[in-house]
This record gives structure tokens, sequence and C-alpha cells, in this order.
């Protein structure tokens, strides 16, 4: 790990004598994982390209006591960049006991974002960086190994709701059988069918998205919800009117088009076979130049609906943590 990514991404998180007054400790930590393509990554290859990524454990308190922990994925813009909320949700947290793990994807891959270039990464690939940060967490002093959550944003909501199936837990999940204790993934893509993607954790699965979002549409993950409900899954999707994506990230007070950045908002895919995602349109492999993507997606935030998610995420998370 490069020196100076680490200090960048310590700059991100705001590692500055303001920000350290809001937790009591915090800790920068090496994550290896592996990159793979989606498809490396669906057909099971376990010997994809080693990176090092880098880690920001927020801790609340210092002590002897175990604390819970809630993994961080980023969206497509990066830790700190377009459309985060990274932070605003570590002290969100912190502030009610809870210590946060926010992973950064993209440095360690040379990568600065994926919006405008949604090839320069797996939309999957993430789902194995979750998991190694679950077994870096679950090692650490002051963590308990039984009270880890995952929650992810945009292209890492994608990552955190999908880290919940059987099949790539399984594949890429610690080989200790140890799993997330919930998984809340905001404004995710669901509109790929992946193979036993309805087999998955026992653990409870949460999905919150704008009813207005233009760049991940919610009726593909009412689909998925309705899926996974009817086999007695306990997932839900709670629906917020209005909301564009990013709806709770105050750095997009603003409203505003991506011009650049292409979505699948229009396509119907569905995994085939040696792992290939397939156009259900065209029934040839997908690619970005299909006619079902479209560009110029919107970033708004929504203060309503943003303090409507921190209420729901908080009473939810003392609840599956049992905090008093």
């Amino acid at each position: 790990m490069r020196i100076p990514c680490l200090i960048a991404l310590a700059g991100v998180l705001g590692l500055t004598a303001q920000g350290q007054a809001q937790v009591a400790r915090q800790e920068v930590h090496p994550v290896q994982s592996v990159t793979l393509s989606d498809t490396e990554f669906l057909s099971g290859k376990q010997d994809g390209k080693p990176v090092t990524l880098a880690g920001v454990l927020r801790l609340p308190k210092v002590g002897p006591e175990k604390l819970p922990a809630v993994v961080l994925l980023h969206g497509a813009g990066g830790m700190g960049g377009s459309g985060s909320s990274i932070d605003e949700w570590s002290q969100e947290l912190n502030q009610i006991g809870i210590a946060t793990f926010a992973v950064d994807s993209w440095s360690g891959r040379g990568i600065v974002e994926t919006q405008t270039d949604q090839t320069r990464a797996g939309r999957l690939n993430r789902i194995v960086d979750a998991y190694r940060a679950l077994e870096l967490l679950a090692k650490h002093r002051q963590i308990d190994p039984a009270r880890i959550a995952v929650m992810g944003f945009s292209h890492g909501g994608q990552s955190t709701l999908y880290s919940a199936v059987t099949r790539f837990r399984k594949a890429y999940g610690p080989v200790s059988e140890l799993e997330f204790a919930a998984h809340i993934a905001f404004y995710p893509a669901c509109m790929t069918t992946y193979r036993d993607d309805d087999q998955v954790t026992r653990r409870p699965i949460r999905v919150l998205h704008g009813t207005a979002d233009d760049y991940n549409p919610i009726a593909p993950c009412r689909a998925y919800v309705g899926r996974l409900s009817k086999v007695g899954k306990d997932i839900r999707l709670v629906e917020y009117p209005d909301a564009h994506h990013v709806f709770d990230a105050p750095v997009e007070k603003e409203p505003r088009k991506i011009a650049a950045a292409p979505t699948t908002v229009h396509c119907v895919l569905a995994e085939g076979d040696g792992g290939v995602i397939m156009n259900d349109e065209t029934k040839q492999p997908f690619n970005y130049g299909d006619a079902c993507v479209v560009k110029g997606p919107t970033l708004a935030y929504y203060e309503a609906a943003s303090k409507q998610a921190r209420d729901y995420v908080r009473t939810f998370l003392i609840g599956i943590f049992a905090l008093k």
C-alpha cells in the first residue's frame, strides 16, 4: 500500500483535528482483495489479480468493549467524489455507538471514478472487497464478529445487495462461514437476474430507494424484493417518493445531470452460460453500446427522504445490534 494513498484516503474521510473530535480512534488498514471481471466472478474464478485496498476504521469508543460495525461501500464516484455520503454516514453511525469501516475500492486499482465508464470495474467485484473487510474486522480487538453489517450506495449498493447471495458467499466469503449480520443497500442496480439469486442469507436485507431514480430505477428492485419475499426471505424495500439517485448525499444539494454517465435504465439483463451477462432484448452478450443504455441520469439530494432514511437505518441497526 502506497503511503500517499493512505494519506489521501485519510483526508477524504476527515482525519483532521476537527474530525477526530467525533470519534475515539481512527485507523487505516490495508485490505487484501483481488480484481475480477463480472464473467470471472460469476464463473467462480479464485485467482484474480491481487490488489491492496485501504479502509478507514472509525471507533466511537476505545476499551475492552466489543463494538458492532458497519462496512461502508462507496458509489461509482469514489470515496469522496460525486454523490458520496460516506463521511456523513460514518458520523451518523458513530454517534449511536457503531464503528464504521469505509473501504476505498478505487484508489488501489488506479481508478478515480466509474460513473462515466462502467467498464473500468466489474459490477460484482466489490462483493469480494466486502467479504475481505468482514474477515479483517472480525479479527479486530474491538469489533464483535457477530455484529458486522454491510451498507453500500449505488455501485456499492449493488455489491451490498448481492453479497447476501449464498452462491457468492460460498465462492468468495470467509472460510469460517462468517457472514454479515445485515445488508443495507441504497439505490442499487437490480436489473440483472443472476443464477440462484433467490438463495440468500437468513440475515435481514433492506433496500432503500427513491421512486424518481433514473440512474438505477426502482422497478427492477421491486421485482427482485418481491421474488425473495415470496420464498420467505427477510427482505424489504423502503421507498422514498420523488427521491432521485443519491438522495442522502448533501454534496448534491443542487440537482444535476451527469451527461456522460451511461445507465442500464431500460435494460433487462440475465446471467448466461459461462458467467456472461446477456441482454434479454438482443439475446446477445450485453455491452454499453446496446440500445437500452442511455446517458444523463440525475443526482439530487432530498432532505426529507435523507432524514427518513437516516432514522430508519438508525432504528434498524439499534435493533439488529441490540444497542441500548
